[in-house]
């Protein structure tokens, strides 16, 4: 009895050894492994998938007509997508045109009072003319009628009329030229009219086409190629300027992978990259490093840190990488900015 209870101590002594041996194996293996893996590879889990979301925003306020899309429904650029009830703009833009076209009246009615005032100098230079013949012969007769009175060939009578008609003449003469002058401020003084009024003409089309501009903004258009979310307006609702009604998610996703600036070195533009996306069950995805941030996300947040204020611990810090997925329509299409991978990025 003795002897059987003595013979399997050996057997015991061996298995904890042989156990601590598989694991110092196994766990050299492995770090070997990881070290090899490590020295042509740099990975990170804090990353994920990204993409640019534009805002709506309603630029004029107005009553909600109709909504042309569903909750997240895929739409393309330019599509129409609310219309606002635009009564109120096209009154406006009627009135904005009634009153260009009174301003552009006026500036024709001002144009042909210049023309015919300019028709008017050809008429008081004419008179002009006339009025020096009259002159002319006017003098000729007083001339004359002062030789026959000094000879005592006519009356004095006589000699009076020709000294009437020749200083009637002269007179005529001074007030037809004294037209001119007037006539010529008259033309001065519409062209100023007709400035000023073609400067009121260009506020007025300027004020048409402003008129027709918040008139579009009654129509709302997609920004860009992509998936309706965010719907925050119904039909019949009042909306004000500057309040958001949606938000449309750009097709052009990537990834956002924050590495560690210790991981930095070996990192280069146009390196491939393995994703993994957590939604996949770790499917591999294909991409390619695309661009690096101009900082480190720390200096983008709210509160950057100040080193200078004395209190200073050193924090590994990350930056920012781009990387562009190279992956067919089909996996693109079950992306969505948010979601949470692991990024692979092969150095070597």
């Amino acid at each position: 009895m003795e002897q059987n209870t003595i013979q399997p101590k050996p057997r015991k002594k061996l298995v904890f050894p042989i156990i601590l041996g598989l694991v110092l194996v196994g766990a050299v293996v492995f770090t070997v492994k990881e070290y090899i893996f490590l020295q042509a590879h740099e990975e990170t889990d804090d990353a994920q998938v990204d993409g640019d979301i534009s805002p709506v925003i309603a630029r004029v306020s107005g009553y909600v007509n109709e909504i042309r899309f569903a909750d997240n429904q895929y739409v393309h650029a330019g599509d129409t997508l609310v219309i606002l009830d635009d009564r109120d703009y096209r009154i406006k833009l009627e009135q904005a045109v009634a009153a260009q076209t009174a301003t552009q009246k006026n500036v024709q009615a001002v144009q042909a009072i210049i023309s015919e005032t300019q028709s008017n100098f050809g008429v008081q230079k004419a008179a002009i003319e006339e009025a020096n013949v009259h002159l002319w012969k006017a003098t000729q007769d007083y001339d004359r009628y002062k030789n026959l009175y000094d000879d005592h060939a006519i009356t004095k009578a006589q000699f009076d009329q020709a000294v009437a008609d020749r200083d009637a003449a002269k007179a005529a003469l001074d007030a037809a030229k004294s037209q001119m002058p007037v006539l010529d401020k008259r033309v001065n003084t519409s062209r100023e009219q007709t400035v000023a009024s073609a400067s009121v003409l260009d506020s007025r089309k300027a004020d048409v086409d402003y008129a027709k501009l918040q008139l579009s903004y009654t129509v709302i258009i997609a920004p860009a190629s992509g998936i309706v979310s965010k719907r925050n307006i119904q039909v019949g609702q009042l909306v004000q300027a500057g309040s958001p009604l949606f938000s449309v998610v750009h097709n052009d996703l990537y990834i956002t992978a924050n590495f560690k600036e210790t991981q930095m070195n070996d990192i280069k533009l146009n390196q491939k990259v393995d994703i993994k996306v957590d939604a996949f069950d770790k499917e591999n995805v294909p991409g390619t490093i695309e661009s690096f941030s101009g900082a480190t996300g720390a200096k983008f947040s709210l509160l950057p840190p100040d080193n200078a204020t004395g209190n200073f611990v050193k924090v590994v810090q990350r930056i920012p990488v781009r990387i562009r997925i190279d992956a067919d329509s089909s996996v693109m299409r079950r992306l969505r900015p948010g979601m949470s991978v692991d990024v692979i990025v092969h150095t070597k």
